[in-house]
């Protein structure tokens, strides 16, 4: 081999290697610091853009959770108040049917009529309190609640493009003489005559109640399944994010450690290799 004092093609080749070192450092560094082995598209252009599309994905999910529970506790307030005015109707049955009986007195049935007036009264005011942020599933003109069930992709030819796939559940209309609460917002049982007409009025009222409470529990309880399946489906796609980008700590501390030992290994090859002209001075000893 040649010497030269122009040219140290061996510090030429521990620097590269020492650099090699330092950025494979640099790279072990940052998947330690950030916990991602895909931390930018110059890493790995694939895994990112498609861990992009899934944390978008994410971020829609979430608002469909949000809409969920929203919707949720709407209806769950529409079922508590429809529950109580079933109980008070059944109250308001069995008073009913006591004045019609043709044996009692006149004062037994005035009594009779003030509880039963009571209880009517109390149906509209659980009608009017069974509100949640604006919407009354109870009042005829109370609203509807409708929430996001999923996010649903409705153009094959594009993946970013999405349709908002939606439930609803509709006003029951319990409304003093609706169409499911028959009662009058006047009725009274004052007379036997009156007394057995309302007997009759709330058996219609009560059937029609089986099928309120019915719708709102069937919607309560989908919605009860969507907010599930939303919240494992989350589950599921954050898992798969962290797949494709999440870096294995333990192995990259081990390649850590043998980064460190080849540093310094390489810092005294260059070391050495840099004294390597000093030995042509003892040519011209």
């Amino acid at each position: 081999m040649a010497f030269s004092v122009n040219t140290n093609t061996g510090a030429m080749a521990a620097l590269q290697s020492l650099n090699d070192t330092n950025k494979g450092m640099a790279q072990v560094q940052s998947r330690i610091n950030t916990g991602l082995n895909v931390s930018s598209t110059k890493d790995d252009s694939a895994s990112y853009t498609i861990a992009q599309g899934l944390r978008g994905d994410m971020g829609g999910l979430k608002a469909v959770s949000s809409s969920l529970s929203r919707a949720k506790s709407v209806t769950d307030v529409a079922v508590a108040g429809a529950e109580q005015i079933s109980d008070i109707v059944n109250q308001m049955k069995a008073k009913a049917t006591q004045a019609a009986d043709a044996g009692i007195d006149s004062s037994s049935r005035d009594a009779l009529n003030q509880d039963f007036v009571a209880l009517r009264d109390q149906i509209t005011t659980i009608v009017n309190s069974s509100d949640f942020n604006g919407t009354n599933l109870l009042k005829a003109s109370g609203g509807t609640v409708t929430a996001l069930q999923s996010l649903q992709d409705s153009d094959t030819s594009s993946a970013t493009t999405w349709n908002p796939d939606s439930l609803s559940v509709a006003n029951q209309g319990l409304d003093l003489g609706g169409s499911t609460i028959t009662v009058s917002a006047s009725g009274k049982i004052d007379s036997q005559a009156a007394a057995q007409a309302m007997v009759d009025t709330l058996t219609t009222t009560q059937t029609n109640l089986k099928t309120t409470l019915s719708t709102l529990g069937a919607a309560s309880r989908k919605i009860d399944a969507q907010s599930t399946f939303t919240s494992k489906l989350s589950d599921t796609i954050e898992a798969g994010i962290g797949n494709l980008v999440d870096a294995d700590l333990a192995k990259e501390l081990a390649k850590l450690q043998a980064l460190q030992v080849k540093q310094q290994l390489g810092v005294q090859a260059l070391s050495i290799a840099n004294q390597a002209p000093q030995t042509i001075t003892s040519l011209f000893r």
